[in-house]
């Protein structure tokens, strides 16, 4: 097998699909908390986000913030149709992540962000929370969907955390699906990448990054069996130090699960999101502290990252099913569907559902 580097253009194509939540009429100012509606005793739920940092509506066409939309709830029905099945948490989350990592619009996967060397790296990682296994992959150039690799090491070794070329050659043993390289030079992120490099010659990714920066995918879910589990998948930032790996493959920072307390997926400036353990917060403030969802997402987000100077966002859920949207800034695209309700998605801070 050969690892290279390569750059080429290509165009993919994505549905559109109206929206679902409703918006007030101003954006809050200092992010929000949203604890979006499951119904009653729902026998399986599930939540995804594509990422935090959005552009502001007046720059975003209605048309692209259709296809966004589109491709959020597509990966909710992915999910739901493994759940509804019976199957587990982590084969509903590859279901559902797998759907935006073949998106070209979604920083995992095919649109993930390219490196300061041009490339795609992927970082990704699941976890269950009755067992707390854990999986996950950094720094893979050839893996299709990473999201698939992390379940593998998850499920097929002694390992959490497999890197770089050798995560590339553990799914090929597995029999994994991989790309050329070429698959992952959207005209998108080759622009976003010309554009870094325009900006700030000679410079990798600067840690003041504008709010549309933070692409990431994730889900949660509880299942029919009443586990949790989390799961995160991303490129990374445009223009990233080569070799840079943020929180998302990082158990505690990015992705944590426990039947204990909750489970967590995590968006947003990697470096703050690992030094304040932000998944892992959360869910030890209802283990130690009592403390509810909503207000354990809230002290960390708002209360600890946000003076600190970390943007970001995270989707979580408890072993009840109850479900929270927890943003420090202007939105993050995320959706949220249960046995009990429909698909419903959203993108800005101040959307509400119905």
């Amino acid at each position: 097998m050969r690892f290279f580097r390569a750059f080429v253009l290509c165009v993919v194509g994505v549905v559109s699909a109206a929206p679902v939540f409703t918006a007030s009429a101003a954006p809050a100012a200092k992010g929000a908390v949203q604890t979006p509606a499951v119904g009653k005793q729902p026998d399986w739920v599930i939540a995804v986000h594509g990422g935090a940092g959005v552009k502001p509506r007046v720059e975003l066409p209605a048309s692209l913030e259709a296809q966004y939309r589109a491709g959020l709830s597509a990966a909710l029905e992915a999910g739901a149709a493994v759940l509804s099945r019976g199957g587990d948490g982590p084969e509903a989350i590859e279901a559902a992540l797998k759907v935006l990592e073949d998106s070209p619009l979604f920083n995992a996967g095919r649109g993930a962000a390219l490196d300061t060397h041009g490339n795609a790296r992927h970082d990704a990682s699941i976890m269950r929370g009755d067992t707390m296994d854990a999986g996950a992959v950094a720094g893979s150039s050839r893996i299709r969907n990473p999201i698939t690799a992390a379940r593998a090491v998850m499920e097929r070794t002694e390992n959490v955390l497999i890197h770089g070329e050798g995560a590339d050659w553990f799914a090929a043993e597995q029999g994994l699906a991989l790309a050329d390289p070429l698959y992952y030079q959207t005209p998108a992120r080759r622009a976003a990448l010309l554009k870094k490099r325009a900006e700030n010659p000679g410079q990798v990714a600067a840690v003041e990054q504008p709010e549309t920066a933070f692409g990431t995918v994730g889900a949660v879910v509880l299942d029919r069996a009443g586990n949790i589990s989390a799961g995160t998948s991303t490129g990374g930032r445009t223009n990233k130090r080569y070799g840079r790996v943020g929180d998302s493959p990082v158990i505690g920072a990015g992705t944590y699960a426990s039947n204990g307390s909750c489970a967590v997926s995590a968006t947003g400036h990697g470096e703050f999101f690992m030094r304040y353990t932000v998944a892992r917060d959360i869910c030890a403030r209802l283990e130690f502290g009592n403390e509810s969802l909503a207000a354990a997402a809230e002290a960390v987000m708002m209360g600890i990252l946000r003076p600190a100077g970390g943007k970001g966002a995270v989707i979580a859920i408890d072993p009840r099913g109850q479900v929270v949207f927890a943003m420090n800034h202007n939105g993050m695209y995320r959706g949220v569907m249960s046995s009990a309700l429909p698909a419903r998605t959203a993108i800005y801070a101040h959307e509400t559902v119905k």
